[in-house]
């Protein structure tokens, strides 16, 4: 296969080969920058994600992939790397910050949790299999696609539709997704 995939602006069969074709090269390369195999699909699914927006102006998709997945991987770590110890008192006891949510915070996040709840509950039956099996049961592409009998690039695939489908509703109710 070329590295240009026959990208035509809209043709998501050329998308499809390309997921079927690099996914697993793909989790492997960000497995081993990551050396966390739920990272890995994290930042596998992310880069695909991203692709699927700029699939009409990347000329060649696979370059691109694995660039996205090594800064992706990059700026996991960078972020990991920013935890910041608490505070001790006096004593050695640890201080945490109050983090508590002022009012606004509370009820903002109260109406975006009803919204994605409202968004969730308008999928298919099947997408929300997809959804629970993922986020709920933490399995993996291979273990969902045993239990839903599609491929483990299908699950990627379709999870890839559902998720870019509900950030794109809750950021039109006003979420920062």
């Amino acid at each position: 296969m070329s590295d240009k995939c026959d990208n035509n602006p809209g043709d998501e069969r050329s998308l499809e080969r390309l997921f079927a074709d690099q996914e697993t090269p793909l989790l492997a390369y960000a497995a081993s920058l990551t050396r966390d195999a739920g990272a890995a699909q994290d930042i596998v699914q992310e880069a695909f994600m991203k692709l699927h927006l700029h699939f009409d102006t990347v000329r060649q998709p696979k370059p691109w992939l694995y660039r996205t997945v090594h800064h992706l991987a990059l700026n996991q770590r960078r972020t990991l790397g920013r935890i910041v110890p608490f505070d001790q008192d006096q004593n050695g006891a640890i201080e945490p910050p109050d983090t508590a949510p002022g009012p606004w915070e509370q009820v903002e996040k109260i109406e975006m949790v009803s919204q994605a709840r409202r968004c969730l509950a308008s999928l298919d039956p099947e997408s929300r299999e997809l959804i629970r099996l993922k986020f709920d049961e933490g399995l993996s592409y291979q273990e969902i696609g045993v239990r839903m009998g599609i491929s483990s690039g299908n699950v990627g695939y379709r999870l890839h539709h559902v998720l870019k489908d509900l950030a794109m509703e809750l950021k039109e109710f006003g979420g920062n997704s």
